[in-house]
């Protein structure tokens, strides 16, 4: 990769990195949509956005649980239904242009609610509902295929559904969503693994990693100083959705 291309790269995901941990999130949706443009191999974007999506959430969860916004034994149920999906569909050797219309699916689909969550008045209240134990299973175990397949920990998807269901506060559904990266990131590079299609190209890898590092602690700090979410998930969903379409129409469907 040249140099240049390099650059413009770590600045993207700086950028990502540092609005997606402000809410929680890993960014790995953004990182498959920007490496995509630039990455011929798509095992290369999925393993390159796993570890980016490992090494922001790491930090993210490590604040979340110091300041007192997660409990692991909330947070369990989740995790154990999501890691031996997450394996499962990372395991899966999918044709290039099936897994680039499942992706810019799932990055439409994730923009559009989470942008509805910014907007929707049943948003405004922090009241809490009460959910069966097999709930969080069911949830944690299909979101965690979905991720596993698509190469991303899925806490772009949970916290949309969880904040539509009110299942917690927000703070502690961006502290679950965080986790739940964590745990999902692991499982499914150790499914690329075993699949044999981790690709980690060391030059691009390591720069990234630096970009992300630094722009993972810069977000989540300014998140538990209280700074609003609302704007930054509209950008972030907009991000997701206009390289969603270009996934989809360009790498997946061939059509422009």
């Amino acid at each position: 990769m040249a140099s240049e291309t390099l650059l413009v790269l770590c600045i993207g995901f700086f950028i990502v990195a540092t609005l997606y941990s402000s809410v929680g999130f890993g960014g790995g949706s953004s990182y498959l949509a920007l490496l995509s443009l630039f990455v011929v191999s798509f095992f290369a974007i999925r393993s390159i956005a796993l570890v980016c999506n490992l090494v922001v959430v790491s930090g993210s969860t490590y604040l979340y649980f110091k300041h007192g916004h997660a409990k692991l034994r909330d947070f369990l149920p989740f995790v154990l239904a999501s890691i031996p999906m997450a394996f499962l569909g990372a395991s899966f050797r999918l044709k290039e242009e099936v897994f680039f219309i499942i992706l810019g699916c799932s990055l439409i689909v994730s923009s559009v609610l989470l942008t509805w969550q910014t907007y929707s008045k049943a948003f405004t209240s922090e009241n809490i509902k009460t959910y069966p134990k097999y709930f969080s299973y069911v949830i944690g175990g299909a979101i965690g295929l979905l991720s596993g397949v698509v190469g991303i920990g899925g806490g772009i998807f949970l916290a949309p559904v969880l904040n539509h269901m009110k299942w917690a506060k927000s703070i502690k559904i961006a502290a679950l969503a965080s986790f739940f990266i964590l745990v999902n990131s692991i499982s499914g590079l150790g499914g690329l693994v075993t699949a044999h299609t981790l690709e980690l190209p060391m030059t691009e890898t390591l720069a990234l990693v630096g970009a992300v590092l630094l722009g993972g602690q810069v977000g989540i700090r300014v998140s538990l100083k209280r700074l609003t979410s609302k704007g930054i998930k509209r950008i972030t969903a907009l991000l997701v959705f206009v390289v969603g379409i270009r996934v989809l129409l360009v790498n997946g469907l061939g059509l422009l």
